[in-house]
C-alpha cells in the first residue's frame, strides 16, 4: 500500500509563494488602494512585478501588514511606523525608538486629559447657569451667544503626530 504524503514545504518555500495584490488584500483585510499607498510610503518595499505589471508579494508582506495594523492600534502614525521599519532594515533594534514614541504619546494624552477635565468643568458650570436662567432670547440662542466660555481646548493639537 502506497501512502502519498503531501509536504507543506519549508517555511522559506511558503515565504516565496507569490501573491497578487487582490489576494494580499483579501488575506490581510487591507484595501488595495491602501496597499498601493503603503508601497509608495516605503512600508511594504517595492514588490517585483510580472511582465504585465502585476505586483507580486511574498507572504512576508502579510506579516508586515499585520505589524502595521498592530502599530496603528497602538496609536503609531504611518510615518512613525516607517521610521521603525527603516531602523530594523538598517540592522538596528527599533525598540528604543518605539518606547520613546509611546512615552511621548502618553505625555500628550495626559495633557489632553487635563485639558478635557478643565473643559468638562467649564461646560458643567455653564449648564448649571443655563438651567437657572431658563430660555434666553437672542439672535439664535441667547444662552450660547452670552456664553463666557473660551476655546479652552486646542483643536486636536495634542494628538497630532505626523501623517497617517
Amino acid at each position: 500500500m502506497r501512502t502519498a504524503s503531501k509536504s507543506k514545504g519549508t517555511e522559506s518555500d511558503n515565504r516565496r509563494r507569490l501573491l497578487k495584490i487582490g489576494e494580499v488584500s483579501r488575506l490581510s483585510g487591507v484595501g488595495i488602494e491602501a496597499l498601493r499607498f503603503y508601497e509608495r510610503q516605503g512600508l511594504l518595499g517595492n514588490p517585483p512585478r510580472t511582465e504585465s505589471g502585476y505586483r507580486l508579494y511574498t507572504e512576508e508582506a502579510l506579516e508586515r501588514l499585520e505589524f502595521i495594523k498592530r502599530a496603528q492600534v497602538l496609536g503609531f502614525s504611518l510615518a512613525e511606523i516607517a521610521r521603525v521599519i527603516a531602523e530594523k532594515q538598517a540592522g538596528q533594534s527599533p525598540c528604543a525608538e518605539v518606547r520613546e514614541i509611546v512615552r511621548s504619546r502618553l505625555q500628550e494624552l495626559d495633557q489632553r486629559l487635563k485639558e478635557m477635565q478643565r473643559y468638562r468643568k467649564d461646560l458643567a458650570a455653564a449648564l448649571n447657569e443655563w438651567d437657572e436662567a431658563g430660555d434666553k432670547e437672542g439672535h439664535i440662542c441667547g444662552l450660547i451667544e452670552d456664553s463666557k466660555l473660551e476655546h479652552s481646548m486646542p483643536a486636536q493639537k495634542a494628538l497630532k503626530r505626523g501623517k497617517r
